[in-house]
């Protein structure tokens, strides 16, 4: 099965496709169909790979006409964002409008937003729709997909991985960052979508892991000495601290998740 991987304006991040019969490569536009529409991607990569869930195929390779389109499409989409953070506005509707995104043939517009209620935007649709004759539909998105809309830099320096590759939020829990003996404070903790960082899961079973038989700070221990205190564990290296009755600390190691110490 050749399946191509591509980013677009409407799916942020990576999504796959088919490649039934056009000779397509790295960093072309491809003019893909889905259940919302046809949208213009850009082919990250292309391989051999049997994959279920493809839900987008590929319509033919994007000519100069669905490169124009697209372009205006994007201006057009833009105008309509402001026009409807307006009339929202008026008609008092608590609605956070991220952005706009049409399909590339203009028939359907795709509007995101952020709210903590349940929004009756019936009447919003219905003036849009009169305005802009294209079908008009709604997402309601959380703080999350608002975060992999926009990008930005996160608190390591880098891209935040949801826009640059992330296609789904797997649950992240303040258990891990117990596991990891992060400081629990938000500002260290939590991404720029105020939610905790998804980058707490890439390590958590490691530290899960090493984290066997190792004791917990606080615990008291046999030594080579006497009994001491753990006053502090390297997870990773599986190493402790420990505080003997004289107040000398002393370094104890742990053998291969067995807890034999060394």
């Amino acid at each position: 099965m050749k399946v191509v991987n591509l980013v677009t304006n409407s799916f942020v991040g990576s999504v796959y496709a088919l490649d039934n019969e056009y000779n397509v490569q790295k960093m072309d536009y491809v003019v893909i169909e889905s259940e919302r529409g046809l949208f213009l991607g850009q082919v990250i990569n292309v391989f051999d790979k049997n994959i279920d869930d493809i839900e987008f195929n590929i319509v033919r390779k994007a000519n100069n006409d669905d490169l124009k389109n697209f372009s205006k499409n994007e201006t057009a989409a833009y105008n309509v964002l402001a026009e409807t953070k307006k009339i929202a506005d008026k008609l008092n509707l608590d609605m956070n409008f991220v952005d706009a995104v049409y399909s590339l043939d203009k028939k359907r517009l795709y509007l995101s937003f952020v709210s903590d209620n349940r929004i009756d935007f019936r009447e919003l649709a219905k003036r849009l729709a009169q305005k802009y004759h294209a079908r008009i539909e709604f997402r309601q998105i959380g703080v999350r997909d608002k975060a992999k809309k926009i990008g930005g830099i996160g608190p390591c320096g880098l891209m935040l991985c949801c826009n640059k590759f992330l296609n789904d939020f797997d649950s992240v829990s303040i258990n891990m960052a117990k596991n990891q003996m992060l400081a629990l404070n938000p500002n260290k903790i939590n991404g720029v979508c105020g939610r905790l960082k998804c980058c707490l899961n890439y390590e958590n079973e490691v530290y899960k892991e090493n984290r066997k038989n190792l004791p917990k700070v606080g615990d008291f221990i046999q030594t080579s000495h006497e009994m001491g205190k753990v006053i502090d564990v390297n997870i990773l290296n599986r190493v402790c601290k420990v505080e003997l009755s004289n107040k000398s600390v002393i370094t104890v190691e742990f053998g291969d998740l067995d807890g034999t110490i060394r």
